[in-house]
C-alpha cells in the first residue's frame, strides 16, 4: 500500500513541477521520475516473479465499488519489460529532444504525457476493476496521442494522431461492451466476476465474450485487420516514442489477451486455432508490406505487425495446449510468446533509436536517399545491424531463442491431434518460415540501402555520429539482447511463475513434466553454442587482423567494366533490390506505379516510383468511407442556405415531436379495438 502511494506521489510531484522549470530541466526531471518509479515497480515485479503475490483492496466509490489490485507473475513480467523500455526511451529522448528545446510548451506536454503513459501502463497491469481499468486505458491512449502529436504543425502528424485516437476509441468500445456484459449479469466490476460469469455460459457465448475482449485488445496490439493506425503513428512520433509504442504500448494489448485467457473459460482448442490463424495472417501480411516501404520508420512499423503475429502464434499454440491438456505445448507456446514480447520490445526499440539517429543526422527517412552511413556513423550502424539480426531470428541473439521455442511447440503439436489440427500446425510452420525468410530479405534491403554503398543523395551537412547520450541507452538494450541469446535458460527460468498460471489449468503427468525439464536443458545448450559462435567469430577476426596487419593497404577506384557514369547511381536502390519479390507479391498487394522510360546511354531524366498501399485499409476503411460520403452527399440539398427552408425544418420537427405520441396512441387504440372484434 505504501509503495503505491509513494509511486503516485512521485508521479504527481513530477507532473506539477515540470511546467514551472526551465526547458533543460524538464527532461532531467522526467528521466529521474521514470527511473525511480521503474525501480519501485521493478522491485514488486521481481518479488512476484520469485513466487510472491500481492493482493489488496482499495476502498473505491459507490460507482466503482472496491478496487482490487492484484500483482501476479503475469503482471510482474509485463511491468519489468515495460519499465526497462520506458527507461531507455527516456534516456534516449533526453538527448533526442535537445533539437526541440525552443518548443518549450510542446516539451512540457510531452514530458507530462510520458509520465502519464508510464503510470497508466503500470496501473493496467495491476488493477482488476473494470471501471478503473477502462479509466487507465483511456488515459494511456490519450497520453500516447499527445506523444504522437508532438510535431502537431505537420499535416501528416495530425492525420496520424487523429487516426490513432479514433481507433483507440474503437478499441475502448469493444472492451466496454465486454465489461458491461459481465457487469450487467454479475453486478460486479471485479475481474473475478469475468471468470465466474464465463463458467455459467455456453461454449458459444463464452467464445463471443472472449472475442469481444480480443477485438478490443487486438486494436492496441496491431493484429490484422486492426493494425492500420501503426504505419501512420510510428513515422509521425519522435523516434524514442516510436520505440516505446512498438516496444511496450502495443504489448499491453498482448497483456490483455493473456489476462482474458486466464479469466474466461471457453473451448480453448477452438480459441487457440482462431488466434493462430489471425496471427499467421498478421505475421505474413506485415512482413510482406514491410519489404516494399520507402520510409524507414514505416518499414519498422509493419515489422511490429509481423512480430505481433509471431507472439500470437506462440499464444495460439499455448491455448491449444490448454485445450488438449498438453503440458509441453502449453509451456513452449506461452514461453515462446511471452519471451518474444520481451525480445521484440528490445530489438524494435533499438531499431527505432537507430532510425532516430539517422533522421537527426540526415533529416530524412527515405531509404532511397540514404547510403554510405556506416563510414560516418559506425556505432549506430553496428547497433542497427545487431537489432536487425535479432529481429530476423538469427543466433546468437535473443530473437532466435523465442522463435526456437515457438518452432519447438509447432513441431511438438504435429505429433499429436487429428488430421485437421496437424494440417493447421503444418501451415503454421510454413507461415513462420515465410515470415523469417521475408524478414531477412527486408532487413538486408534496409541495412544495405541505408548504411552501405555510396550516398544516393547530397546532404548540405555530412552525417555525423550521435552523441554518447543517445548511444549509451542503445548499448544497454544491445547488452540485454546478447544476454538473452547467451543465457536463455536464466530468462526462461524467470518465466516459470507466469507459465504456472497457464499450466495450472492442466492435469499434469510426471512424463510431461520431465519433457518440459528437458526444454530447459536444450536452452542451456543453445546458450553454450551461442557463446561458442561468438568466441569462434572473435578468433577468426583476431587471426585476420594479425595476418593483414603486415600488408600494405591500397585504395583505388572500383573497376566498373569500362562504364564511366555516375557510380552512386550504378548501385542497387532499395526498390530495385526487392523488384523480383515485388513482382511476385503484386497480385496480393496494392501497389501504385509511376515511371518515365529510360533512354540513351547516359540517361538523365528516366525515373520509376512504386507506392505500396495497405489493401486492408483500402477495403475496410477507405471504400466504406467513400460509400458513406456518397450516400450523405445525396442529402446536400437540405443545406441550401435558404432561411425559409431552415425555419420549415424546425416546424416539421416540432410537429413530429408533438404528433408522434398522438399517432402512437391512435394506432394502439385501433389495434385494441380490432382485437376486441
Amino acid at each position: 500500500m505504501m509503495m503505491t502511494i509513494t509511486y503516485f506521489s512521485i508521479v504527481a510531484a513530477g507532473i506539477l513541477l515540470i511546467p514551472f522549470i526551465r526547458v533543460k530541466w524538464k527532461g532531467i526531471i522526467t528521466v529521474s521520475v521514470v527511473i525511480v518509479n521503474a525501480v519501485l515497480a521493478g522491485w514488486l515485479a521481481v518479488k512476484v516473479l520469485t513466487g510472491k503475490q500481492f493482493d489488496f483492496i482499495f476502498y473505491g466509490t459507490p460507482v466503482t465499488g472496491d478496487i482490487a489490485v492484484r500483482i501476479d507473475a503475469l503482471s510482474g513480467w509485463f511491468i519489468l519489460l515495460i519499465n526497462f523500455t520506458l527507461v531507455t526511451g527516456a534516456l534516449y529522448g533526453l538527448q533526442y529532444m535537445k533539437s526541440y528545446r525552443k518548443q518549450s510548451s510542446n516539451i512540457t506536454i510531452h514530458c507530462i504525457a510520458y509520465l502519464l503513459t508510464q503510470s497508466m501502463l503500470t496501473i493496467i497491469c495491476v488493477v482488476q476493476n473494470a471501471l478503473v481499468f477502462l479509466f487507465a486505458w483511456e488515459t494511456m491512449a490519450l497520453s500516447v496521442a499527445m506523444l504522437i502529436l508532438f510535431e502537431h504543425y505537420k499535416p501528416d502528424t495530425i492525420k496520424a494522431g487523429i487516426n490513432y485516437i479514433i481507433q483507440s476509441h474503437l478499441c475502448i468500445v469493444f472492451l466496454s461492451l465486454g465489461f458491461i456484459w459481465v457487469a450487467s449479469r454479475t453486478n460486479s466490476y471485479d475481474f473475478n466476476a469475468i471468470s465466474n460469469f464465463s463458467s455459467t455460459l455456453s461454449s458459444f457465448a463464452s467464445m463471443a465474450l472472449f472475442l469481444c475482449f480480443f477485438i478490443g485488445f487486438a486494436f492496441k496490439a496491431g493484429f490484422v485487420p486492426f493494425h492500420t493506425w501503426l504505419p501512420y503513428a510510428h513515422p509521425a512520433a519522435p523516434s524514442h516514442i516510436s520505440g516505446v509504442m512498438s516496444g511496450v504500448v502495443i504489448k499491453i494489448g498482448i497483456y490483455g489477451i493473456l489476462r482474458m485467457i486466464l479469466l474466461i473459460k471457453t473451448d480453448y482448442t477452438l480459441l487457440g486455432f482462431i488466434i493462430l490463424f489471425i496471427s499467421i495472417v498478421s505475421g505474413v501480411y506485415g512482413v510482406m508490406l514491410a519489404i516494399l516501404q520507402h520510409n524507414l520508420k514505416k518499414l519498422l512499423a509493419y515489422h511490429s505487425i509481423e512480430n505481433i503475429g509471431i507472439i500470437g502464434i506462440g499464444i495460439g499454440l499455448g491455448t491449444i495446449g490448454i485445450g488438449t491438456n498438453n503440458l509441453l505445448l502449453t509451456t513452449l507456446g506461452f514461453a515462446g510468446g511471452m519471451l518474444h514480447v520481451l525480445n521484440h520490445s528490445l530489438f524494435k526499440s533499438l531499431l527505432f533509436y537507430g532510425a532516430g539517429n539517422v533522421y537527426q543526422a540526415t533529416h530524412t527517412m527515405n531509404i532511397e536517399h540514404l547510403g554510405g552511413i556506416v563510414k560516418r556513423m559506425p556505432h549506430t550502424s553496428i547497433l542497427f545491424l545487431v537489432a536487425a539480426l535479432a529481429i530476423c531470428g538469427l543466433p546468437p541473439l535473443n530473437g532466435f531463442v523465442s522463435e526456437f521455442l515457438i518452432y519447438s511447440g509447432l513441431f511438438n503439436g504435429l505429433k499429436t491431434g487429428n488430421m485437421v489440427s496437424m494440417l493447421s500446425l503444418l501451415i503454421s510452420v510454413f507461415g513462420l518460415v515465410i515470415i523469417g525468410g521475408l524478414a531477412l530479405l527486408c532487413f538486408t534491403k534496409a541495412f544495405g540501402a541505408v548504411f552501405l554503398g555510396n550516398s544516393r543523395h547530397h546532404f548540405p551537412h555530412p552525417p555525423t555520429e550521435s552523441s554518447a547520450g543517445k548511444l549509451i541507452p542503445m548499448y544497454m538494450v544491445m547488452g540485454l539482447i546478447l544476454a538473452i541469446g547467451l543465457c536463455p535458460n536464466f530468462f526462461l527460468g524467470m518465466l516459470s511463475e507466469p507459465l504456472k498460471l497457464f499450466t495450472d489449468k492442466l492435469s499434469l503427468s510426471a512424463e510431461a513434466a520431465y519433457t518440459v525439464t528437458n526444454t530447459g536443458y536444450t536452452m542451456m545448450y543453445i546458450g553454450w553454442c551461442s557463446t561458442g559462435l561468438i568466441v569462434l567469430t572473435g578468433i577468426i577476426f583476431f587471426i585476420r587482423k594479425k595476418i593483414t596487419a603486415q600488408k600494405s593497404v591500397a585504395i583505388t577506384p572500383t573497376w566498373s567494366c569500362g562504364y564511366v557514369g555516375n557510380t552512386a547511381k550504378m548501385q542497387y536502390s532499395a526498390s530495385s533490390f526487392v523488384r523480383t519479390y515485388r513482382k511476385l507479391a503484386e497480385p496480393l498487394l496494392s501497389i501504385y506505379k509511376k515511371k518515365k522510360e529510360i533512354k540513351g546511354i547516359f540517361p538523365r531524366d528516366g525515373w520509376r516510383e512504386t507506392h505500396p498501399y495497405d489493401i486492408v485499409e483500402e477495403w475496410l476503411i477507405d471504400i466504406p468511407l467513400k460509400q458513406i460520403k456518397y450516400f450523405l452527399g445525396k442529402f446536400r440539398f437540405l443545406q441550401n442556405g435558404m432561411i425559409q427552408m431552415y425555419t420549415l425544418y424546425g416546424i416539421v420537427f416540432i410537429i413530429l415531436v408533438l404528433g408522434l405520441p398522438f399517432l402512437y396512441g391512435a394506432i394502439k387504440s385501433l389495434i385494441e379495438f380490432l382485437n376486441q372484434l
